[in-house]
């Protein structure tokens, strides 16, 4: 269980000088916020410990796949990271119909080359997400969210086994099952938790202290989320 989180960006405030800023000023756009890199253990303990809660979670309070990066191209978020991740191209016909391709499934080292078997993870699931902060979130970010192509992290193309042996468990109750994913997992893991600011509770951050002392030499890579 990979990939995409924690994070903010200061806002500006104007201030109206009589005779030297005119009334019309307006804001400059906000700067976007610095990438971060962390050893994974230091990583870890950047994800802010809570309880979790799934009250009140539905799937469909998660918007996707939505229209993706780019509207014009006919393709949805899925068929997107589909194109994005792929070894080898798939063909397009209309309406972004895939076929063909091939795919490298890194959470068991499998190889597809059938679109159909393979499903897009949320490298920490939507109900996971809800349980650590996206509960009280607008509508319009849970759907950023839950087609987040901007960090590399957040969706990743998966067989279709894998991800429902997943599910919406977290890394101590699941981990990919090709040992050698293991340290790209919590990393990736954990720059979603930190890009998108969602806590863990105390056996989750358990588990990823573990992790982390064995993959001591792994780095996390995140930008916070707008």
């Amino acid at each position: 269980m990979i990939k995409n989180m924690l994070r903010g960006i200061a806002a500006l405030s104007l201030a109206l000088t009589p005779l030297t800023v005119p009334s019309t000023a307006t804001a400059a756009p906000a700067a976007p916020a610095a990438a971060e890199v962390l050893n994974l253990a230091d990583a870890v303990e950047q994800i802010p410990l809570a309880d979790e809660s799934r009250a009140g979670y539905q799937r469909d309070s998660f918007k996707h796949w939505n229209r993706g990066l780019d509207p014009a191209d006919g393709c949805n978020t899925r068929a997107e990271v589909l194109l994005a991740e792929a070894i080898q191209a798939p063909t397009m016909a209309a309406g972004c119909k895939l076929s063909g391709g091939l795919w490298t499934s890194y959470y068991d080292g499998q190889e597809v080359t059938d679109p159909a078997k393979i499903d897009i993870d949320h490298m920490v699931p939507l109900a996971e997400s809800w349980d650590s902060g996206a509960s009280s979130w607008t509508a319009a970010r849970r759907e950023a969210y839950a087609n987040d192509q901007d960090a590399a992290t957040s969706l990743v193309a998966v067989t279709a086994r894998s991800n429902r042996s997943k599910s919406d468990q977290d890394p101590a109750e699941w981990m990919p099952p090709l040992p050698d994913a293991h340290c790209r997992y919590v990393s990736e893991w954990t720059a979603t938790k930190l890009r998108w600011g969602l806590t863990a509770d105390q056996a989750e951050t358990d588990a990823l202290k573990v992790y982390a002392e064995a993959c001591e030499t792994t780095v996390v890579h995140y930008t916070p989320a707008p």
